[in-house]
């Protein structure tokens, strides 16, 4: 659920299905049973230099990378393959190794190859000597078989419709349209890249490296694919940690739901701040009043965008929600996040943009360059492929129409976006195989880490991954915005994570941490 500002979420996402797929037995359809004596399973992983990086990139100078060959179709598994690549970062120490820990950063559609290095900075020598850090790209994404629709243009608004003025979705519907249609010139392949493929091959990771179990931590989507893969996969999960939930109930429309009670609880916090600088910003000197601000600029944006000087760029309502939502998963996004409302509202007004203005524009205009050989439309290519291929999708428009009027006038700062029509309403192919039922039935290794106030994945999200698991999982509640809840400042969040990947210790019951001290 993030885009090229930040990428680290973008969007939720569900696994749906048709009868055809046949009957799953350990994660595999019953026509892949025999794929272990008569199917080629990838037993080792030749590891090297790692791919190219995108410009301005950085990498911790201790990976390597290799490659795992897996069934791009498990259901006929000695079929076309396709290619997952794969990453390692060895800290595990000689007599304190208790096995590897794979990341994925969600998305869907967001590159892990590098996260090893990322986590690896955060994470205390505790932790360092008991794993390997493993990173991924997920199947059709960045570096692994990378997918294509072949957009331009749409990008970030295709994946989050905000309506027009006035609350018209008809250039939405056509959008929507559009893209479908686009997706549908790669559809015969495009739909094997689901959750529960991507679960899959999570474990032909593991047997590749040689492990009996893996570790997990994944965010936001990635917690989605970490329940799938442990409900799929229950005695090859060693400790796994699910930060940023997304509901396995509601995967997906009613998960992108959720948003709008998420940006209610979520947007106050920058509108604190933003009334805290009210001498600078002079957009309200309250939360309340800095609220409407937004919300009246918004409808005028909406009405009329503002040109941005010496660009061919313009502040739509869209983008100004869009950049919004964006910027408040990250809390040291914020004080440039209200920097950017300054600086929309000083364009809506026809006023020279300041330094100020100037400076958080080209941060939020400047381009993320895509890293060779990836499709600049992969990331959002790979979001719909998930979103709009594990589940079926209403096909009814005008029930889009409806609900995205109601949810704008009970929730005017998400404007109706989380209702509003996806392409999936029009995908041109049904899902492959029914959802992943997610369970508590399985051992007790799951850590659930979750903010009070993430719009991304709302507080109730993650009670619903807490409810699907049962008592698998301990829970970790920070109060706390964001989407992020390890390192964040939390010190009692931090701790039990530490203790459960370090020593295997759940909290005995749900338990409540303070945010960080402000």
């Amino acid at each position: 659920m993030e885009s090229s500002i930040r990428v680290r979420i973008i969007v939720a996402g569900t696994l749906a299905a048709s009868a055809a797929a046949g009957a799953i037995i350990g994660g595999q359809p019953a026509s892949a049973r025999a794929e272990a004596t008569t199917g080629h399973v990838q037993s080792s992983i030749k590891w090297g230099e790692c791919p190219e990086l995108a410009p301005g990139a950085k990498r911790d100078p201790r990976q390597t990378c290799g490659t795992v060959k897996v069934p791009l179709d498990y259901r006929h598994p000695k079929g076309e393959t396709i290619t997952v690549a794969v990453s390692r970062i060895a800290t595990a120490k000689d007599g304190k190794k208790r096995g590897v820990l794979l990341f994925n950063p969600g998305g869907p559609g967001l590159q892990g190859l590098d996260m090893p290095g990322q986590m690896a900075q955060t994470l205390p020598r505790t932790v360092l000597d008991s794993y390997d850090l493993i990173g991924f790209d997920a199947r059709g994404v960045g570096r692994s078989t990378p997918m294509s629709c072949g957009l331009s243009g749409s990008g970030l608004l295709t994946v989050f419709p905000y309506p027009g003025a006035g609350g018209s979705i008809k250039g939405n519907i056509t959008n929507a349209r559009a893209v479908a249609k686009q997706c549908a010139t790669v559809g015969d392949k495009l739909r094997f890249f689901t959750s529960a493929n991507t679960a899959r091959d999570m474990d032909r990771i593991r047997q590749a490296l040689g492990e009996r179990k893996i570790s997990y931590w994944g965010q936001s989507f990635g917690t989605y694919l970490g329940a799938v893969y442990t409900s799929l996969f229950p005695r090859n999960t060693d400790r796994m940690v699910l930060e940023g939930n997304v509901d396995p109930n509601k995967a997906w429309a009613k998960m992108l739901n959720t948003w709008n009670q998420g940006m209610n609880d979520r947007f106050p916090d920058a509108a604190r701040v933003a009334a805290a600088d009210n001498a600078n910003l002079k957009l309200g000197g309250t939360a309340d009043k800095v609220t409407d601000t937004f919300l009246k600029l918004a409808d005028r944006l909406d009405r009329k965008p503002a040109a941005v000087p010496g660009t061919p760029a313009a502040i739509s309502g869209a983008l100004l929600r869009g950049v919004t939502y964006q910027m408040l998963q990250h809390n040291e996004t914020v004080p440039a996040l209200t920097q950017f409302w300054k600086a929309a509202a000083d364009l809506a007004a026809g006023k020279a943009p300041r330094d100020a203005d100037v400076a958080v524009l080209r941060q939020i205009f400047a381009e993320t360059p895509a890293a060779k050989g990836v499709p600049a439309d992969n990331q959002v290519t790979m979001a719909l492929a998930m979103i709009c291929g594990d589940t079926t999708w209403s096909r009814d428009v005008d029930s889009y129409a409806d609900a995205t009027a109601a949810a704008r006038a009970k929730y005017p700062l998400s404007a109706g976006m989380p209702n509003n029509i996806l392409p999936c309403a029009f995908w041109s192919k049904k899902p492959i195989e029914p959802l992943v039922k997610v369970t508590s039935h399985g051992p007790r290794n799951v850590l659930i880490l979750q903010n009070r106030r993430d719009n991304a994945t709302p507080w109730a999200a993650g009670r619903g991954m807490r409810k699907a698991l049962g008592d698998r999982a301990g829970f970790v509640g920070v109060e706390h915005g964001g989407h992020f809840a390890y390192a964040t400042g939390s010190t009692c969040a931090d701790k039990a994570t530490v203790a459960f990947l370090a020593k295997g210790t759940l909290p005995a019951k749900d338990l409540t941490c303070a945010g960080p001290k402000s």
